[in-house]
């Protein structure tokens, strides 16, 4: 466990906005998420901010000769929506038991269940030191809030790795990702795969064809007003359907496009000269993202079609490595979208609850590995194309 005195010179904010962008992103790379236009937007628009129950609390780590050394996406929150690794009954345990779980630290994209660094760290500066700085900084925020937990979701595997030496509770879940094998085109992929998952993705492909949807993607400066004021009416529509209380503003959307229009990919899906579909995605250098989908049709396979065929389409043609379809779905594994682990790591401030949280993610993580394997016979691949 980081020795608490390594945390004394690391600084929390309040707001993104008086960290420099430039000083944040070189410690943040190419993920598009933990970018401080990103993080920005959610809270200028009103997203993530202390009224919505996500307090932000950023590290920020000042190198002596200017510039940050590191810095952590934080927040202080008094619920566990938008964060895509469930905690639900650890709270609802915790207060039957007398306790109070609420607030809790964050450290994470709120919203995002997108696999990318969570502590950040300045190429130039020393990572195992700066991180051990990170870690401490946040538990002794977490005492000093009284705050029941720290919980750090979605890291890359090594950094989690990195977590569990440090004494943080590891757990482990799941998502479905494809990558690309040097495919030349989308044939190319499709000749990959076992007759009949290959004959099943051709028919559904047709069948969005054969409806008069039209599919395109948008980038950067493509992107105008009219499209995100589109995506936003899907997206309301099935934030509506599926969880009655949508987490994002307009002002997101509008914002995203005006700081981050270069790594936003917007599937478009028209019909009859009207958008009736879409999906948001973001880029960094080698994986495209998943992120929103909305529409407001009801058209036979859009959403695979909109969602994944597209999003592998434009992985092909862009030379990216990877696809992350986002939370859930095991629907994906027919696409090619094979059961890949995703990462989280816990500290519980009392003794025995943290005792009896990390005895159940002793058998969590065993039953994970087990459906992770299980899933994975499942895959559409040729058995030679796996080789």
């Amino acid at each position: 466990m980081p020795d608490g005195r390594d945390a004394l010179a690391v600084k929390v904010v309040s707001r993104i906005a008086e960290v420099p962008a430039a000083e944040w992103d070189a410690c943040a790379g190419d993920n598009p998420f933990v970018s401080h236009a990103f993080l920005g937007a959610l809270e200028d628009s009103g997203s993530a901010t202390a009224e919505t129950g996500w307090l932000p609390q950023h590290l920020v780590l000042p190198n002596p000769k200017g510039g940050l050394l590191g810095c952590a996406p934080l927040y202080l929150k008094n619920h566990s929506y938008g964060e895509y690794v469930f905690d639900w009954n650890w709270a609802d345990a915790y207060e039957r038991a007398g306790g109070r779980y609420y607030p809790k630290l964050q450290c994470s994209v709120p919203f995002t269940p997108a696999t990318g660094p969570r502590l950040l760290v300045n190429p130039t500066a020393e990572r195992a030191e700066v991180e051990a700085g990170l870690v401490a900084a946040m538990l002794e925020l977490t005492r000093r809030h009284q705050a029941s937990s720290l919980h750090i979701t979605f890291p890359p595997e090594a950094q989690y790795e990195r977590l569990g030496d440090f004494g943080l509770l590891q757990r482990l879940g799941v998502q479905y990702h494809w990558q690309n094998h040097g495919y030349a085109d989308f044939d190319a992929f499709l000749a990959a795969l076992a007759s009949r998952k290959r004959k099943a993705i051709k028919k559904e492909r047709r069948k969005v064809a054969e409806s008069g949807v039209n599919l395109r993607a948008l980038s950067g400066g493509e992107i105008a007003p009219h499209h995100w004021d589109a995506f936003f009416e899907f997206y309301m529509a099935t934030a509506d359907r599926k969880w009655g209380q949508p987490y994002l503003t307009r002002e997101f959307f509008h914002l995203l496009g005006e700081r981050l229009a270069d790594k936003v990919v917007l599937m478009m899906a028209d019909y009859a000269g009207e958008p009736v579909a879409g999906a948001l995605n973001l880029k960094s250098g080698d994986t495209l993202f998943g992120r929103n989908w909305g529409s407001l049709g009801r058209f036979r396979f859009l959403h695979f079609e909109t969602c994944y065929y597209q999003a592998i389409d434009y992985a092909i043609a862009h030379g990216l490595k990877y696809v992350e379809a986002g939370a859930q779905g095991e629907h994906k594994i027919q696409r090619g979208y094979l059961p890949r682990p995703t990462y989280s790591a816990h500290w519980i401030a009392d003794p025995g609850f943290s005792q009896a949280v990390e005895e159940f993610l002793t058998r969590e993580r065993r039953a994970q590995e087990r459906e992770i394997n299980a899933l994975a016979d499942y895959s559409p691949f040729k058995e030679s194309c796996l080789e």
